[in-house]
């Protein structure tokens, strides 16, 4: 019997439909917002005195969101059990003054945002998302979810070396993409995406837009085994933690207080306010603690005996490189979730952590496997070591295994976003 059909495919069905949703991290948030509040969770504002009643709640800031739900019977003192993850993904994002071009051709101008596969984006339909902000403060989002920007590459007859010599691309010269034919005009890209979001163009003082991928995800393969789509680093996990905490929410007795932590920035470093290694995370928790009157001993006490998952996307052993992995360890799609591993601390998982992710799976009847890095290779890293070295909190590295991170369309098993949301429940659940 194949793989692709051993699980319900509910889950993957609805992933799909969150990555088309999310081009950029602001609307990753907003949907996430939204299906906690059909859930019965409650918005705080970081600005107002928070309260100690039950139940389910959450921050927004930028492209960062924190959900937290209060069981009836916690104590000031009672621990966490966090689902980490981020939100956003490498990509091209606007410059300040976006209105660029020559030789006929109008540009927009753009920066490289995070580790991204620069090749990957070349000839691919691009639309445009993230937010406008208004002189009054407010932002809105702009989805412009059609075919509006190409980064075109040179032809092979203007480059007769590229397929023996490898492909060489200039972050500033090669990666502009077209947008139309003309001169450019000065604010004419925002005046654009000013009338996508319905408001007025001499209204908006602020922005923050990016380029997306507007292929849809599908599933992929003879047996339709793969799942392929864009930004499921990391939008997978931020799903995943999701669906987990709103099943959590639903179990009697929870011995812990679930929480989500869905970060913006991871990767470039977390350093931002909304990043992994500001203060945000730590804020809503000690606020959590404080007001339903706990001091600073009960603080500490809930703080040590939480643990977190650090959840984000991971390597499958890739059939035509297999020689850039460890030779004993070589995940594969639909083969569960992946524990990292990474004794210099790239990933924050020591032996306690293992027993713990294990200790979920085998609740969940989930298979998982290990990842470690080939020695000879740099390893990559997460929120997982930033979270544990801020908080003094024990953090596992886990995720999914999949080909192609940080390219504009990614691969992974259609099945493993199921086992990882089933592993985070029973994780969330204790």
């Amino acid at each position: 019997m194949s793989t692709a059909h051993r699980f319900d495919r509910g889950h993957t069905d609805d992933l799909m439909s969150f990555l088309a949703a999310s081009p950029s991290p602001y609307h990753a948030v907003a949907g996430t917002a939204e299906r906690l509040e059909k859930a019965g969770f409650r918005r705080l504002a970081e600005t107002d005195a928070w309260d100690a009643t039950t139940g389910g709640k959450y921050v927004t800031r930028g492209g960062a969101i924190i959900a937290w739900y209060v069981p009836e019977g916690a104590t000031a003192a009672t621990p966490f059990r966090i689902v980490g993850a981020h939100t956003d993904s490498p990509n091209l994002r606007v410059k300040p003054l976006p209105d660029t071009g020559s030789h006929g051709w109008r540009q927009v101008a753009v920066e490289i945002y995070g580790g991204t596969l620069l090749n990957t984006w070349l000839d691919r339909d691009l639309g445009l998302s993230g937010r406008l902000t208004l002189r009054d403060g407010s932002h809105h989002l702009v989805n412009v979810d059609r075919p509006l920007l190409r980064v075109p590459q040179l032809a092979v007859h203007l480059d007769r070396s590229v397929n023996n010599e490898g492909l060489k691309l200039d972050k500033q010269r090669h990666m502009m993409p077209v947008w139309g034919l003309g001169k450019p005009s000065e604010g004419d890209l925002i005046r654009f995406a000013a009338e996508e979001a319905g408001v007025a163009a001499e209204d908006v003082t602020g922005w923050d837009l990016m380029t997306h991928s507007v292929e849809p995800p599908a599933y992929l393969g003879r047996d339709r085994e793969l799942l392929a789509g864009p930004r499921m680093d990391n939008l997978l996990s931020v799903h995943a933690g999701t669906a987990a905490l709103l099943a959590a929410v639903g179990s009697e007795g929870l011995p812990y207080i679930p929480v989500l932590a869905a970060f913006d920035h991871e990767e470039n470093g977390s350093q931002s306010d909304t990043g992994a290694e500001g203060p945000l995370l730590g804020n809503v928790l000690e606020r959590s603690v404080f007001c339903r009157g706990g001091s600073y001993e009960d603080k500490a006490r809930a703080f040590a005996g939480t643990v977190c998952l650090s959840s984000d996307t991971g390597h499958a052993v890739h059939p035509n490189y297999a020689e850039r992995h460890d030779p004993d360890h070589h995940p594969v799609p639909n083969g569960g979730p992946i524990l990292k591993v990474n004794v210099n601390q790239r990933y924050a998982t020591d032996g306690g952590g293992r027993a713990v992710f294990a200790a979920a799976c085998e609740r969940a009847g989930v298979p998982w496997q290990h990842f470690v890095s080939n020695n000879a290779m740099p390893c990559g890293t997460t929120i997982g070591p930033i979270t544990a070295a801020r908080h003094g909190i024990a953090t596992v590295d886990i995720g999914v295994a999949c080909l192609s991170m940080h390219s504009a369309r990614e691969l992974c098993g259609a099945d493993d976003p199921y086992l990882l949301a089933a592993a985070l429940t029973a994780f969330l659940e204790g």
